[in-house]
């Protein structure tokens, strides 16, 4: 079971990470049906590439720009990296926060082949503090079917996702345990956790 959590949020990852603090914008009104279509599209893109049997590195290009276009990346990337996110300049940050982005789409990208002929249904959307979550069931071949949340908000100013819950599987804590454990081995070196990140996954 822990294994098929992990393949369902491989796939779910590039289609877009503990539920953070997130501030309501009034100047663009995200509604449920708005928050479900982001994730019926991201998931008609990730499908869309893995039908399209495109070599393994274009895939995975294509495969990271999907979560840069649906996921809030910038969030995701500071929770992941946890208190240490606030002490870099923007520069150090922007560059970490490349390398994560580009990592994250080669680390779920690897374990697509487990999908071909899979499928997740997209159900409905309900508001959830001051974001959305949209439930959706995962049906991977000869398994038992899985939900899946994820959350959406507009608090970057487009609705993006941030987070995805899979059977209590969360995965910016997962995300986040990952780059505490990298950064850790490296001594919290920051630029030595970014060099790593262009090249793992």
């Amino acid at each position: 079971m822990r294994n098929d959590r992990r393949r369902v949020l491989a796939l779910l990852a590039a289609g877009g990470a503990s539920a953070m603090l997130l501030r309501a914008s009034p100047a663009h009104a995200l509604d449920s049906e708005q928050a479900r279509a982001l994730i019926d599209k991201a998931l008609g893109e990730v499908y869309s590439v893995i039908n399209s049997g495109q070599p393994p590195a274009q895939m995975y290009r294509q495969f990271e720009a999907i979560f840069a276009r649906y996921a809030d990346v910038d969030i995701i990337a500071r929770s992941a990296l946890g208190p240490t996110a606030r002490q870099l300049g923007g520069q150090q940050f922007a560059a970490y926060k490349q390398a994560f982005q580009g990592y994250i789409g080669r680390k779920y990208g690897k374990r697509f082949r487990d999908f071909v002929g899979a499928r997740v249904q997209v159900g409905g959307a309900r508001p959830l503090k001051s974001f959305f979550a949209v439930t959706s069931t995962a049906y991977l071949n000869g398994r038992a079917p899985m939900e899946v949340e994820w959350h959406v908000s507009d608090k970057s100013g487009r609705n993006l996702f941030f987070n995805i819950i899979i059977e209590g599987v969360n995965m910016l804590a997962s995300e986040r345990a990952e780059m505490a454990a990298m950064l850790s081995r490296r001594r919290g070196d920051v630029a030595a956790l970014t060099a790593d990140l262009q090249r793992a996954g």
